[in-house]
């Protein structure tokens, strides 16, 4: 990390002009940022030197929000030679020259490392771009850096901090920073409310998209799984795991969602891509909700729990009754014992799916069992808030073809795909709305998470299907979501309800940060 910090260094120092600065590009979205530079007012280079200069002062500085692992050496040489692509031949499509976060479990073919967070992959740098990286960089997009995360993506202890790991340390909610920012996608989320980047890219298997996009007043898309590649990312499981975009916007989150999607041979699902893969930016209305049938959601896990999340939901609904949806109110999903199941199937892939990672990268480690062991004999700089029983479980599992694992992979999948199936046949709707998460908790290194109890993140997470967070409200200055669910690939429906509520509302500000 030493290498990596003095680097970071040099090209603030050596790279950023004062004058880059002039302007103050905080809070644009990718359309504003476009004009400018179509107009000459700005460029890709710019733009990079000002979310470098952020990182600097408002991350590793100032409030220390800790999000970005590590920023990309190269991210102003690739800016530059976009700019001269713009003048020499124009522009790609949207993202060129867009700044973008990966977080660090995403392969990137270049010297930055991929560790999951984690010190048991220190120095470990990918042979080849994963699927949705090759597909941004052909976008015209900058890979501006790599994102803090809970480390190995929340699947290490059930008393983790959401937000540490033992590569980056505590991520800090830019609301509060004495408050968690959710996770596991803890700097995807941070780096893109505090204007650290454009947008950026998280990963999600149960919540790690949507609760910290909640949590920090952005919004976030977990697609359907199979519409986004896993390849050349490091896993949980593959019954669950899918990349997904953040953004300030709706539109922001559609545009970097158009530029990752592909079908890739290498992926498990790549049979069931849509033979003609939707514009997620198409159809953008503010009269998108006019006529669609809205079911609202009211026994999710916690409901009760606080009511000024509950006041929240009956404020967003009435938004969707004006902006002319049907509401069907309430409806009741029965997900009941899935949870169990679920966590089955997670260890069982977890152990099978990290340990095929691991040989297929060329990782410092080979098995889940190294990691295992590399933890304990580190357990001073690895292990000084939680400890790994999650791994141990992991490890203690046996091959995929094992009927514990395949009881438990039938009846989550199919007992969750049925819940939301007959819910939404039976009163004819077009998409669920509930709360995403409740508001930000205090961050508690002795206890871990303290999380608020409520929670809506596995009816889309198990059952595989669509689901988008957008800003609906504020408790005490707290973000909080309002996620649209759907059935498999209503990805682009979902969106355009998400946008036409978030328009109608503009619910969403800035944090507290400078």
């Amino acid at each position: 990390m030493n290498r990596v910090i003095a680097l970071f260094s040099l090209i603030v120092t050596a790279a950023v002009a004062p004058s880059a600065f002039a302007a103050d590009y905080n809070e644009l979205d990718i359309e504003a940022l476009q004009e400018l530079m179509e107009r000459g007012d700005l460029s890709s280079e710019q733009l990079t030197r000002f979310y470098i200069e952020r990182i600097d002062s408002i991350d590793r500085n100032g409030p220390a929000l800790k999000s970005i692992i590590e920023v990309n050496p190269d991210a102003l040489d690739i800016a530059r030679a976009l700019d001269e692509e713009r003048k020499s031949s124009g522009a790609r499509g949207p993202m060129h020259g867009i700044p973008v976060v990966l977080k660090a479990n995403i392969d990137t073919a270049d010297e930055m490392e991929t560790t999951a967070g984690s010190l048991a992959l220190a120095g470990h740098r990918a042979p080849a771009d994963a699927f949705i990286v090759d597909r941004l960089r052909k976008s015209g997009a900058v890979i501006l850096g790599k994102a803090n995360l809970s480390e190995w993506a929340n699947f290490r202890s059930s008393k983790s901090s959401s937000g540490w790991s033992s590569v980056g340390g505590q991520t800090n909610n830019p609301y509060d920073v004495r408050r968690n920012p959710c996770g596991s996608s803890s700097g995807s989320a941070v780096s893109v409310a505090a204007s650290l980047t454009s947008v950026s890219v998280g990963t999600e298997t149960d919540g790690s998209v949507v609760c910290p996009a909640s949590i920090n007043g952005i919004v976030g898309i977990k697609p359907s799984l199979g519409l986004v590649s896993r390849s050349g990312i490091i896993p949980i499981a593959h019954s669950q795991d899918t990349a997904g975009p953040m953004g300030r916007t709706v539109k922001d989150a559609a545009i970097l969602l158009n530029a990752m999607v592909g079908r890739d041979s290498k992926d498990s699902l790549a049979d069931t891509f849509p033979a003609v893969a939707p514009d997620f930016t198409s159809g953008l209305t503010v009269d998108a909700l006019q006529g669609a049938r809205i079911g609202v959601i009211r026994n999710y896990d916690g409901a009760g729990v606080d009511a000024r999340v509950d006041a929240m939901l009956d404020s967003s609904v009435e938004h969707l009754r004006k902006l002319g949806a049907e509401i069907v109110d309430p409806v009741e999903i029965n997900m009941e014992g899935l949870g169990d199941s679920e966590y089955v199937v997670l260890l069982y892939e977890f152990k099978t799916d990290l340990n095929a990672y691991l040989e297929q990268s060329g990782a410092p480690m080979a098995t889940l069992a190294d990691i295992i062991e590399f933890n304990r004999v580190n357990a001073d700089r690895v292990m000084p808030i939680f400890q790994q029983e999650i791994m141990e479980m992991a490890q203690d599992k046996g091959p995929l073809t094992e009927p514990e694992y395949l009881e438990a992979l039938a009846s989550s999948k199919q007992n969750s795909q049925r819940a939301i199936d007959t819910l939404m046949v039976a009163h004819n709707l077009d998409a669920l709305v509930v709360p995403t998460e409740g508001p930000a908790w205090l961050t508690d290194h002795i206890n871990g998470d303290l999380f608020p109890g409520i929670s809506s993140s596995s009816y889309a997470a198990i059952s595989g299907y669509a689901s988008i967070t957008v800003p609906a409200g504020y408790v005490s200055g707290l973000p909080i979501g309002l996620s649209f669910i759907g059935d498999a690939f209503s990805d682009a429906r979902l969106i355009r309800y998400a946008y036409a509520f978030e328009q109608a509302t503009k619910i969403r500000r800035p944090p507290p940060v400078n």
